[in-house]
């Protein structure tokens, strides 16, 4: 996507995010010691918890979402708001003239995720999305192994995610058990990603679907023992067909007694086992069709944490090169989740419109502390 304001900046970038919840720590502890990023302000519905995480990370400014958008520094939105919100706020970043990154899923719908492409693409702004959990040194790793030919050609791979749910640690989990979010939305965007960056884009799925239970209860926090309604299937099976040939299986799961988090690509020479996709470390092992046991495959690349994806785009604005957490993958993720949730409703096939840009891997050496922006 063209960048109409490369050129006219030079320096590191201004950032400011939108949402202090839970996930405000991960993004402020890593962007707060990234050089080329300037944190400016943090918003909130709450002011306090707005001012109390600017307060905790020495961010300048905390107030509404009017006071971040009024702000000619800031050029990056990082809009960390709950699912429903995420295209309402992203619209009024780019309306404001701001180029926006956000939490995934990039929108509720396939819909209204083209709308913010379309909107961004109008104002010659950026829309970036997580998970950028496939810039670390574990997925990144794994895409140089692929595409160095390590296990041959792909042809098939498995994915599986499943725990007993996220009220057994989250004081809040409502929210991950409503429309836009279950398994399938919240922890889908990771394993996704990783099996789009690993093969390409997804032409068609088949799934299945299910609620175990209507009710759930919170196990921690000051609302402990507090019982909820669950919206959306807890447990969820697809199959997938890859433009360029594999296919894969991939399970999502908040109803099992067993956490299991896995990727694994097989091709004509051997199996790769791919790290968990919602962390930027490995490890990641090969087994060839000689090997008696797994191998270790070295890994290359940063562990920096949640805020790479904001830095890598902050850095192509400047030199006006595409970014690699971009709207148009997260819109594919976004897409290919809508598609898997309707095939299970109507036990149908469903073939996506939707394709994904292929991903450049991170240069090697790239790092987040370094500064590179003068």
């Amino acid at each position: 996507m063209a960048d109409t304001s490369a050129g006219r900046r030079s320096g590191p970038v201004g950032v400011a995010l939108i949402g202090a919840g839970v996930i405000s720590t991960q993004y402020l502890t890593a962007l707060t010691t990234f050089p080329d990023i300037r944190v400016l302000a943090v918003a909130d519905l709450d002011g306090a918890r707005a001012r109390a995480q600017a307060d905790a990370y020495g961010v300048p400014l905390a107030g509404d979402v009017e006071l971040v958008l009024a702000l000619p520094e800031v050029e990056i939105v990082v809009n960390l708001t709950v699912p429903a919100a995420h295209a309402q706020v992203a619209l009024a970043a780019l309306i404001a003239g701001k180029h926006v990154y956000g939490e995934k899923p990039l929108a509720l719908t396939p819909a209204d995720g083209a709308q913010v492409l379309a909107e961004a693409q109008a104002r010659g702004l950026r829309v970036g999305s997580a998970p950028d959990t496939f810039l670390g040194a574990g997925l990144q790793s794994a895409v140089r192994a692929v595409r160095a030919g390590l296990i041959g050609e792909p042809v098939s791979a498995r994915a599986v995610v499943q725990g007993p749910g996220p009220e057994t640690w989250h004081p809040s989990p409502e929210f991950l058990y409503q429309y836009g979010a279950g398994p399938l939305f919240d922890l889908g965007p990771y394993y996704l990603t990783a099996l789009t960056a690993l093969c390409g884009p997804v032409t068609g799925v088949a799934a299945t679907a299910r609620q175990a239970r209507a009710e759930r209860v919170i196990g921690s926090g000051p609302r402990a023992g507090t019982s909820f309604a669950v919206e959306v299937p807890t447990h969820v099976h697809a199959l997938l067909d890859f433009a360029s040939g594999p296919s894969a299986s991939a399970t999502f799961s908040f109803d099992s007694s067993v956490g299991r988090q896995l990727i694994e690509i097989t091709g004509t020479e051997g199996t790769l086992s791919v790290p968990d996709p919602n962390t930027f470390e490995g490890p990641l092992r090969v087994k060839g069709f000689a090997d008696q046991e797994w191998r270790d495959v070295p890994l290359t690349g940063t562990t920096a944490g949640r805020g790479i994806g904001v830095l890598d785009m902050a850095r192509a604005i400047r030199s006006d090169t595409p970014h690699r957490a971009s709207g148009e993958l997260a819109h594919h993720v976004l897409e290919l989740m809508s598609a898997i949730s309707l095939s299970a409703e109507r036990r149908a096939y469903m073939r996506l419109t939707t394709s994904a840009p292929e991903v450049a891997p991170l240069p090697i050496g790239w790092e987040p502390r370094a500064a590179t922006l003068v």
